[in-house]
């Protein structure tokens, strides 16, 4: 699957915001809150249009959940498609992906490294191996580690390489059994995004 393979950094540094979550960004902007390039320390951030703000936004939500262009166009017109606020379903799909889901609970350091997790099929859905990065939980699903020493080893090295996860209610993470329960879908202020999505809405409106 096609992937970003270019230097994070240099997302982070031009967005001016650390949009992967990860600690060693945040300190990366403290050393160089310019943007990136030769001219980055020099240059004058001049404003931007309404045009190019919501392009910004776009990419900012984008590049965090590690989607290309493509995949993000075709969650959007599932969040179209759905009932309510487009904003909030466009969030909704993204934070329901089984990577992402991996990721908050702990069993990655990166998304990218929860979304290999996945890919190598060393995640069960509801006891059965599921190796898609874009698959939806549901209400009720049960996320475990194949039953295999090889993924419970990876799996808890992650968990003590990266002790971030402090709970949240929407879902429920066993890190002693390696479990994670979907207690129910995520509300809108539960989903700590980086973008503003109204106006990705407004960018995809046009």
């Amino acid at each position: 699957m096609a992937k970003f393979t270019g230097p994070k950094g240099k997302l982070v540094r031009r967005f001016g915001v650390n949009i992967f979550g990860n600690p060693k960004y945040d300190r990366l902007l403290e050393r160089r809150s310019h943007g990136p390039g030769q001219h980055g320390p020099s240059s004058v951030r001049r404003k931007v249009s309404d045009y190019a703000q919501q392009l910004i936004e776009k990419q900012k939500l984008r590049n965090s959940y590690g989607l290309l262009e493509k995949q993000f166009r075709r969650v959007f017109r599932k969040a179209q498609q759905m009932r309510g606020v487009t904003g909030d379903n466009l969030l909704l799909l993204l934070e329901t992906r089984l990577d992402t889901l991996a990721f908050r609970a702990g069993f990655g350091c990166t998304l990218m490294q929860a979304r290999q997790l996945v890919n190598h099929g060393h995640l069960q859905v509801n006891g059965r191996r599921v190796d898609i990065a874009s698959y939806r939980v549901k209400t009720g699903d049960v996320i475990t580690i194949r039953d295999s020493e090889a993924s419970r080893t990876l799996v808890t090295r992650y968990l003590m390489e990266n002790p971030r996860f402090s709970g949240a209610e929407w879902l429920t993470v066993d890190q002693q059994a390696l479990k994670v329960t979907v207690n129910r879908m995520p509300q809108r202020d539960e989903i700590h995004g980086t973008a503003n999505e109204q106006l990705i809405v407004e960018l995809y409106s046009k």
